[in-house]
Protein backbone atom coordinates (compact mmCIF):
# COMPACT_ATOMS: atom_id res chain seq x y z
CA UNK A 1 0.00 0.00 0.00
CA UNK A 2 1.80 3.58 -1.03
CA UNK A 3 -0.50 5.05 1.57
CA UNK A 4 -1.84 4.37 5.10
CA UNK A 5 -4.97 6.04 3.60
CA UNK A 6 -5.52 3.56 0.47
CA UNK A 7 -8.44 1.12 1.16
CA UNK A 8 -8.30 -0.54 -2.50
CA UNK A 9 -7.12 0.10 -6.70
CA UNK A 10 -9.55 0.41 -9.21
CA UNK A 11 -7.42 -0.10 -11.56
CA UNK A 12 -3.97 1.87 -11.21
CA UNK A 13 -6.15 4.30 -9.03
CA UNK A 14 -5.70 4.04 -5.62
CA UNK A 15 -8.64 4.74 -3.60
CA UNK A 16 -8.07 6.97 -0.38
CA UNK A 17 -10.36 7.74 2.58
CA UNK A 18 -9.57 9.97 5.44
CA UNK A 19 -11.55 12.45 7.70
CA UNK A 20 -10.20 15.86 6.90
CA UNK A 21 -13.06 17.62 5.42
CA UNK A 22 -15.16 19.98 7.22
CA UNK A 23 -17.91 20.20 9.57
CA UNK A 24 -20.45 18.46 6.85
CA UNK A 25 -24.13 17.91 7.94
CA UNK A 26 -26.77 15.87 6.09
CA UNK A 27 -29.11 17.84 6.92
CA UNK A 28 -28.43 21.02 5.28
CA UNK A 29 -32.49 21.95 4.50
CA UNK A 30 -32.90 22.54 7.91
CA UNK A 31 -32.74 25.87 7.81
CA UNK A 32 -35.75 25.80 5.34
CA UNK A 33 -37.50 24.31 8.67
CA UNK A 34 -36.10 27.14 10.48
CA UNK A 35 -37.67 30.08 8.22
CA UNK A 36 -40.87 27.83 8.26
CA UNK A 37 -41.25 28.04 11.77
CA UNK A 38 -40.08 31.85 12.08
CA UNK A 39 -42.96 32.27 9.47
CA UNK A 40 -45.75 30.59 10.94
CA UNK A 41 -44.67 30.01 14.64
CA UNK A 42 -46.17 26.54 14.83
CA UNK A 43 -44.02 24.87 17.42
CA UNK A 44 -43.78 28.50 19.44
CA UNK A 45 -47.29 28.15 19.48
CA UNK A 46 -47.47 24.62 21.00
CA UNK A 47 -44.54 24.98 23.45
CA UNK A 48 -46.45 28.00 24.77
CA UNK A 49 -49.24 25.48 26.11
CA UNK A 50 -46.68 22.53 27.62
CA UNK A 51 -46.33 23.17 31.38
CA UNK A 52 -42.80 23.92 32.27
CA UNK A 53 -42.44 22.33 36.28
CA UNK A 54 -38.42 22.12 36.04
CA UNK A 55 -36.32 24.64 38.87
CA UNK A 56 -35.45 27.39 36.39
CA UNK A 57 -31.86 27.40 37.90
CA UNK A 58 -31.56 23.96 36.67
CA UNK A 59 -32.91 24.77 32.97
CA UNK A 60 -30.02 24.19 30.18
CA UNK A 61 -32.78 23.56 27.50
CA UNK A 62 -35.90 25.46 27.30
CA UNK A 63 -39.67 23.63 26.64
CA UNK A 64 -39.28 25.21 23.44
CA UNK A 65 -36.23 24.13 22.31
CA UNK A 66 -36.61 20.73 23.23
CA UNK A 67 -40.41 20.53 21.35
CA UNK A 68 -38.17 22.11 18.01
CA UNK A 69 -35.15 20.29 18.03
CA UNK A 70 -37.91 16.67 18.54
CA UNK A 71 -39.85 18.32 15.65
CA UNK A 72 -37.02 18.74 13.59
CA UNK A 73 -35.30 15.46 14.29
CA UNK A 74 -38.42 13.88 13.52
CA UNK A 75 -38.92 16.13 9.93
CA UNK A 76 -35.46 14.87 8.82
CA UNK A 77 -35.84 11.38 9.67
CA UNK A 78 -34.64 10.35 13.21
CA UNK A 79 -37.30 9.17 14.79
CA UNK A 80 -35.65 7.88 18.04
CA UNK A 81 -34.82 10.10 21.25
CA UNK A 82 -31.18 8.52 21.14
CA UNK A 83 -30.38 9.05 17.65
CA UNK A 84 -29.08 12.80 19.62
CA UNK A 85 -26.34 10.26 20.17
CA UNK A 86 -24.46 10.41 17.01
CA UNK A 87 -26.09 13.61 15.56
CA UNK A 88 -24.43 16.10 19.15
CA UNK A 89 -21.38 16.82 16.71
CA UNK A 90 -24.13 18.11 13.14
CA UNK A 91 -22.98 22.10 13.05
CA UNK A 92 -26.11 22.85 11.38
CA UNK A 93 -28.56 21.66 14.00
CA UNK A 94 -26.34 22.74 16.69
CA UNK A 95 -26.59 26.56 15.35
CA UNK A 96 -30.32 25.73 14.87
CA UNK A 97 -31.19 24.73 18.03
CA UNK A 98 -28.64 27.93 19.45
CA UNK A 99 -26.41 25.78 21.22
CA UNK A 100 -25.96 21.38 22.41
CA UNK A 101 -28.59 19.53 21.36
CA UNK A 102 -30.41 17.89 24.33
CA UNK A 103 -29.43 14.56 25.58
CA UNK A 104 -31.86 11.19 25.02
CA UNK A 105 -32.46 11.27 28.69
CA UNK A 106 -33.94 15.70 28.93
CA UNK A 107 -35.21 14.66 25.81
CA UNK A 108 -37.04 11.41 27.52
CA UNK A 109 -38.14 13.09 30.55
CA UNK A 110 -39.63 16.05 28.49
CA UNK A 111 -41.73 13.31 26.75
CA UNK A 112 -42.71 11.85 29.69
CA UNK A 113 -43.07 15.24 31.80
CA UNK A 114 -47.18 15.31 30.55
CA UNK A 115 -50.16 14.71 32.53
CA UNK A 116 -53.80 13.75 31.29
CA UNK A 117 -54.27 17.76 32.40
CA UNK A 118 -51.68 19.01 30.37
CA UNK A 119 -52.62 16.70 27.28
CA UNK A 120 -56.33 17.75 27.25
CA UNK A 121 -54.83 21.20 27.34
CA UNK A 122 -53.07 20.16 24.02
CA UNK A 123 -55.75 18.85 22.50
CA UNK A 124 -58.17 21.86 22.80
CA UNK A 125 -55.45 24.07 22.06
CA UNK A 126 -54.73 22.11 18.64
CA UNK A 127 -58.42 22.20 17.63
CA UNK A 128 -57.98 25.88 18.37
CA UNK A 129 -55.49 26.54 16.05
CA UNK A 130 -57.45 24.59 13.69
CA UNK A 131 -60.31 27.37 14.28
CA UNK A 132 -58.36 30.00 13.43
CA UNK A 133 -57.31 28.71 9.55
CA UNK A 134 -60.93 28.86 8.53
CA UNK A 135 -61.45 32.31 7.86
CA UNK A 136 -62.92 32.91 4.85
CA UNK A 137 -63.89 28.90 4.30
CA UNK A 138 -67.60 28.88 3.21
CA UNK A 139 -67.19 24.89 3.68
CA UNK A 140 -65.26 22.22 4.81
CA UNK A 141 -65.61 18.18 5.22
CA UNK A 142 -64.29 16.45 8.00
CA UNK A 143 -63.06 12.81 7.34
CA UNK A 144 -62.93 10.44 10.65
CA UNK A 145 -60.88 7.30 10.73
CA UNK A 146 -58.76 5.30 13.15
CA UNK A 147 -55.49 3.35 12.74
CA UNK A 148 -53.70 0.63 14.49
CA UNK A 149 -49.61 1.00 16.40
CA UNK A 150 -49.19 -2.26 17.33
CA UNK A 151 -47.21 -2.60 20.29
CA UNK A 152 -44.13 -4.66 21.62
CA UNK A 153 -43.40 -3.90 25.46
CA UNK A 154 -46.30 -3.10 28.61
CA UNK A 155 -47.41 0.04 27.60
CA UNK A 156 -50.15 1.31 29.58
CA UNK A 157 -53.60 0.64 28.18
CA UNK A 158 -51.68 -1.50 25.26
CA UNK A 159 -54.54 -3.69 24.94
CA UNK A 160 -55.58 -6.56 22.45
CA UNK A 161 -58.14 -5.48 19.71
CA UNK A 162 -59.60 -8.68 18.06
CA UNK A 163 -60.50 -7.17 15.08
CA UNK A 164 -56.80 -6.43 14.31
CA UNK A 165 -55.59 -9.33 15.77
CA UNK A 166 -52.92 -7.82 17.60
CA UNK A 167 -51.73 -6.14 20.80
CA UNK A 168 -52.18 -2.06 19.95
CA UNK A 169 -52.31 1.17 20.15
CA UNK A 170 -55.82 2.37 18.59
CA UNK A 171 -55.05 6.07 17.14
CA UNK A 172 -57.73 8.41 15.99
CA UNK A 173 -57.32 11.31 13.23
CA UNK A 174 -60.22 14.13 12.33
CA UNK A 175 -58.72 15.64 9.16
CA UNK A 176 -59.76 18.35 7.04
CA UNK A 177 -60.60 16.59 4.06
CA UNK A 178 -60.18 19.33 1.56
CA UNK A 179 -56.69 20.88 3.24
CA UNK A 180 -54.77 17.62 4.88
CA UNK A 181 -54.98 19.56 8.05
CA UNK A 182 -55.35 17.80 11.38
CA UNK A 183 -58.49 18.77 13.51
CA UNK A 184 -57.44 16.81 16.27
CA UNK A 185 -55.45 13.71 17.04
CA UNK A 186 -56.76 11.23 19.51
CA UNK A 187 -54.67 8.30 21.21
CA UNK A 188 -56.92 5.43 22.58
CA UNK A 189 -56.99 2.22 24.58
CA UNK A 190 -55.93 -0.48 21.85
CA UNK A 191 -59.41 -2.56 22.13
CA UNK A 192 -61.16 0.84 21.42
CA UNK A 193 -64.04 0.67 19.10
CA UNK A 194 -64.02 3.16 16.04
CA UNK A 195 -66.73 5.30 17.50
CA UNK A 196 -65.52 5.30 21.24
CA UNK A 197 -65.60 8.50 22.22
CA UNK A 198 -66.71 9.56 18.45
CA UNK A 199 -69.62 11.70 19.19
CA UNK A 200 -68.51 13.51 22.33
CA UNK A 201 -65.44 14.41 20.68
CA UNK A 202 -67.08 15.73 17.07
CA UNK A 203 -69.89 17.42 18.93
CA UNK A 204 -66.56 19.62 20.66
CA UNK A 205 -65.34 20.06 17.31
CA UNK A 206 -68.29 21.49 15.77
CA UNK A 207 -69.77 23.33 18.57
CA UNK A 208 -66.21 24.79 18.42
CA UNK A 209 -66.39 25.90 14.53
CA UNK A 210 -69.76 27.18 14.75
CA UNK A 211 -69.11 29.24 17.82
CA UNK A 212 -66.95 31.51 15.09
CA UNK A 213 -68.03 30.73 12.11
CA UNK A 214 -71.51 29.88 12.56
CA UNK A 215 -72.36 30.24 9.00
CA UNK A 216 -69.75 27.82 7.71
CA UNK A 217 -71.34 24.13 6.39
CA UNK A 218 -69.83 20.77 7.78
CA UNK A 219 -69.55 17.68 5.82
CA UNK A 220 -68.78 14.62 7.46
CA UNK A 221 -67.25 11.23 5.94
CA UNK A 222 -66.66 8.39 7.75
CA UNK A 223 -66.36 4.72 7.27
CA UNK A 224 -69.31 2.54 8.67
CA UNK A 225 -67.47 1.98 12.07
CA UNK A 226 -69.01 5.54 12.77
CA UNK A 227 -72.33 5.17 11.77
CA UNK A 228 -74.37 5.27 15.09
CA UNK A 229 -77.56 6.29 16.47
CA UNK A 230 -76.17 9.38 18.56
CA UNK A 231 -74.05 10.13 15.37
CA UNK A 232 -77.08 10.92 13.15
CA UNK A 233 -78.88 13.16 16.41
CA UNK A 234 -76.12 15.27 16.65
CA UNK A 235 -76.30 15.80 12.70
CA UNK A 236 -79.70 16.66 13.08
CA UNK A 237 -79.09 18.85 16.05
CA UNK A 238 -76.12 20.50 14.04
CA UNK A 239 -77.48 20.63 10.84
CA UNK A 240 -75.03 18.29 9.57
CA UNK A 241 -74.46 16.65 5.92
CA UNK A 242 -72.21 13.63 5.71
CA UNK A 243 -71.89 10.09 3.56
CA UNK A 244 -71.24 7.32 5.96
CA UNK A 245 -70.56 3.50 5.35
CA UNK A 246 -72.70 1.33 6.56
CA UNK A 247 -71.78 -2.53 7.46
CA UNK A 248 -73.62 -5.41 5.98
CA UNK A 249 -76.58 -7.12 7.74
CA UNK A 250 -79.36 -9.66 6.68
CA UNK A 251 -81.85 -6.81 5.95
CA UNK A 252 -79.49 -4.52 3.47
CA UNK A 253 -78.90 -7.94 1.77
CA UNK A 254 -81.92 -8.35 0.89
CA UNK A 255 -82.57 -5.14 -0.34
CA UNK A 256 -79.96 -5.84 -2.44
CA UNK A 257 -80.82 -9.20 -3.64
CA UNK A 258 -82.45 -8.79 -6.73
CA UNK A 259 -79.81 -6.26 -7.68
CA UNK A 260 -77.17 -8.92 -7.33
CA UNK A 261 -78.78 -11.47 -8.87
CA UNK A 262 -79.23 -9.77 -12.25
CA UNK A 263 -75.42 -8.17 -11.97
CA UNK A 264 -74.20 -11.77 -11.41
CA UNK A 265 -76.29 -12.68 -14.82
CA UNK A 266 -75.23 -9.99 -16.68
CA UNK A 267 -72.21 -9.18 -16.12
CA UNK A 268 -69.89 -11.35 -13.65
CA UNK A 269 -70.87 -14.53 -15.96
CA UNK A 270 -69.50 -12.76 -18.56
CA UNK A 271 -66.34 -11.40 -16.65
CA UNK A 272 -67.55 -8.10 -17.30
CA UNK A 273 -66.67 -5.41 -14.28
CA UNK A 274 -69.52 -2.78 -14.00
CA UNK A 275 -71.05 -0.90 -10.82
CA UNK A 276 -74.76 -1.07 -10.49
CA UNK A 277 -76.15 1.83 -7.68
CA UNK A 278 -79.27 1.53 -5.88
CA UNK A 279 -81.33 3.83 -3.51
CA UNK A 280 -84.00 3.10 -0.65
CA UNK A 281 -84.24 4.27 2.89
CA UNK A 282 -83.53 2.13 6.15
CA UNK A 283 -83.76 2.60 9.75
CA UNK A 284 -81.53 0.65 11.98
CA UNK A 285 -83.81 -0.11 15.31
CA UNK A 286 -81.19 2.24 17.22
CA UNK A 287 -81.65 5.24 14.53
CA UNK A 288 -84.05 8.00 15.26
CA UNK A 289 -85.65 8.08 12.27
CA UNK A 290 -84.79 6.78 8.70
CA UNK A 291 -81.99 7.12 6.40
CA UNK A 292 -81.55 7.96 2.73
CA UNK A 293 -79.48 4.98 2.02
CA UNK A 294 -77.64 3.13 -1.44
CA UNK A 295 -75.70 0.18 -2.94
CA UNK A 296 -72.83 -0.37 -4.71
CA UNK A 297 -73.26 -4.06 -6.41
CA UNK A 298 -70.38 -4.28 -8.52
CA UNK A 299 -69.35 -7.12 -10.27
CA UNK A 300 -65.22 -6.94 -10.81
CA UNK A 301 -64.76 -9.65 -13.41
CA UNK A 302 -63.64 -12.08 -10.71
CA UNK A 303 -65.74 -11.87 -7.98
CA UNK A 304 -68.77 -9.31 -6.23
CA UNK A 305 -67.94 -6.23 -4.64
CA UNK A 306 -70.91 -4.80 -2.42
CA UNK A 307 -71.10 -1.84 -0.64
CA UNK A 308 -73.60 0.17 1.64
CA UNK A 309 -73.94 3.95 2.55
CA UNK A 310 -75.87 6.07 3.87
CA UNK A 311 -76.15 10.40 3.06
CA UNK A 312 -78.02 12.83 3.38
CA UNK A 313 -76.49 15.23 0.79
CA UNK A 314 -78.88 16.67 -1.91
CA UNK A 315 -79.22 17.11 -5.35
CA UNK A 316 -76.78 14.04 -6.48
CA UNK A 317 -77.14 10.88 -7.42
CA UNK A 318 -75.31 7.29 -5.71
CA UNK A 319 -72.97 6.82 -8.29
CA UNK A 320 -71.93 11.03 -8.05
CA UNK A 321 -72.40 10.16 -3.93
CA UNK A 322 -69.95 7.38 -4.32
CA UNK A 323 -67.05 8.39 -6.78
CA UNK A 324 -67.34 12.11 -6.30
CA UNK A 325 -67.25 12.59 -2.83
CA UNK A 326 -66.72 9.08 -0.65
CA UNK A 327 -64.35 7.57 -1.86
CA UNK A 328 -62.20 10.30 -2.43
CA UNK A 329 -61.52 9.81 1.77
CA UNK A 330 -58.68 7.07 0.51
CA UNK A 331 -56.58 10.42 -0.95
CA UNK A 332 -57.84 12.81 1.73
CA UNK A 333 -57.63 10.81 5.34
CA UNK A 334 -56.00 7.33 4.61
CA UNK A 335 -53.16 8.82 2.77
CA UNK A 336 -52.74 11.33 5.01
CA UNK A 337 -52.59 8.74 8.03
CA UNK A 338 -49.84 6.61 6.23
CA UNK A 339 -47.91 10.56 5.88
CA UNK A 340 -48.30 10.50 9.52
CA UNK A 341 -47.95 7.03 10.61
CA UNK A 342 -45.24 5.70 8.22
CA UNK A 343 -43.21 8.93 7.41
CA UNK A 344 -43.52 11.05 10.58
CA UNK A 345 -43.44 7.98 12.84
CA UNK A 346 -46.60 7.97 14.75
CA UNK A 347 -45.99 4.52 15.63
CA UNK A 348 -43.11 4.61 17.88
CA UNK A 349 -44.78 5.06 20.64
CA UNK A 350 -42.65 2.81 22.93
CA UNK A 351 -42.78 5.07 26.20
CA UNK A 352 -44.35 3.22 29.07
CA UNK A 353 -46.74 5.50 30.26
CA UNK A 354 -50.03 6.25 27.71
CA UNK A 355 -49.85 10.14 28.39
CA UNK A 356 -46.51 9.98 27.22
CA UNK A 357 -47.10 8.03 24.07
CA UNK A 358 -50.34 10.32 23.36
CA UNK A 359 -47.94 13.41 23.74
CA UNK A 360 -45.62 11.33 21.21
CA UNK A 361 -48.94 11.70 18.63
CA UNK A 362 -49.00 15.00 19.29
CA UNK A 363 -45.39 15.81 18.79
CA UNK A 364 -45.26 13.47 15.30
CA UNK A 365 -48.60 15.50 14.39
CA UNK A 366 -46.75 18.46 15.01
CA UNK A 367 -43.90 17.52 12.24
CA UNK A 368 -47.06 16.36 9.92
CA UNK A 369 -48.51 20.29 10.22
CA UNK A 370 -45.42 21.42 9.27
CA UNK A 371 -44.91 19.07 6.04
CA UNK A 372 -48.30 20.61 4.97
CA UNK A 373 -47.44 24.15 5.44
CA UNK A 374 -43.95 22.70 3.37
CA UNK A 375 -46.24 21.58 0.96
CA UNK A 376 -48.46 24.65 0.67
CA UNK A 377 -45.50 26.42 0.10
CA UNK A 378 -45.00 24.34 -2.60
CA UNK A 379 -47.62 24.53 -4.22
CA UNK A 380 -46.85 28.40 -4.68
CA UNK A 381 -44.14 27.36 -7.00
CA UNK A 382 -43.97 26.22 -10.92
CA UNK A 383 -42.48 23.50 -9.99
CA UNK A 384 -45.56 20.89 -11.10
CA UNK A 385 -43.53 17.55 -9.87
CA UNK A 386 -43.07 18.37 -6.73
CA UNK A 387 -46.60 19.50 -5.85
CA UNK A 388 -47.16 15.78 -6.08
CA UNK A 389 -44.62 14.89 -3.48
CA UNK A 390 -45.73 13.04 -0.85
CA UNK A 391 -43.71 13.36 2.85
CA UNK A 392 -41.01 11.13 1.99
CA UNK A 393 -40.33 12.28 -1.13
CA UNK A 394 -39.76 15.57 0.17
CA UNK A 395 -37.50 14.31 2.79
CA UNK A 396 -35.40 12.89 0.46
CA UNK A 397 -35.56 14.99 -2.77
CA UNK A 398 -35.55 18.25 -0.67
CA UNK A 399 -34.61 18.22 3.50
CA UNK A 400 -31.43 15.92 3.07
CA UNK A 401 -28.40 18.14 1.52
CA UNK A 402 -25.17 17.81 2.25
CA UNK A 403 -23.65 21.61 3.82
CA UNK A 404 -21.30 23.24 5.90
CA UNK A 405 -21.48 26.29 7.87
CA UNK A 406 -19.20 29.17 8.28
CA UNK A 407 -19.86 31.80 10.74
CA UNK A 408 -18.16 35.16 11.48
CA UNK A 409 -19.10 37.95 13.53
CA UNK A 410 -21.94 39.48 11.12
CA UNK A 411 -23.13 36.92 9.46
CA UNK A 412 -23.81 32.96 9.72
CA UNK A 413 -23.24 31.33 5.58
CA UNK A 414 -24.70 27.64 5.04
CA UNK A 415 -23.02 26.39 2.11
CA UNK A 416 -25.17 23.71 0.49
CA UNK A 417 -23.61 21.29 -2.01
CA UNK A 418 -23.37 22.11 -5.62
CA UNK A 419 -24.52 18.61 -6.60
CA UNK A 420 -27.91 18.99 -4.82
CA UNK A 421 -30.77 18.76 -8.14
CA UNK A 422 -33.21 20.71 -6.56
CA UNK A 423 -31.63 23.96 -5.72
CA UNK A 424 -34.26 25.89 -7.80
CA UNK A 425 -37.09 24.67 -6.06
CA UNK A 426 -35.25 25.41 -2.62
CA UNK A 427 -34.52 29.07 -3.66
CA UNK A 428 -37.92 29.53 -4.80
CA UNK A 429 -38.84 27.87 -1.13
CA UNK A 430 -36.24 29.85 0.96
CA UNK A 431 -37.32 33.23 -0.35
CA UNK A 432 -41.26 33.18 0.03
Amino acid sequence: MSNKNTIFHRGNTAVCVDFSAGQISSDGAVILLEKLEKKHKLIHYFSKLIPDNREPSLIRHSVEKLLKQRVFLLMQGYEDTNDVDHLKNDPLLKDILLGDLASQPTVSRFENSLDKSSIFELCYGWLDKYVSTLKGRKHITIDVDATDDPTHGSQQLSMYNGYYGQFMYNEWLFHDGDTGQIIVPVLRPGNSHSNKWYVSILQRVVARIKECYPRIKITIRADSGFSCAPFYELADQYGLKYTIGLASNNILKNRVSRAKSAVEQLYLKEGIKHQHFIGYTYQAKSWPKPQQCYSKIESTGIGMNIRHFVSNLEGQQARGIYFDYYVKRGESSENRIKELKNMCFSDRLSNHGFWSNFFRLLISSIAYEMFVLLKNSIRKTNFEKAKKWQIDTIRTCLLKIGATIKVTKRRTYYQLSKAFVHQSLFRALITQ
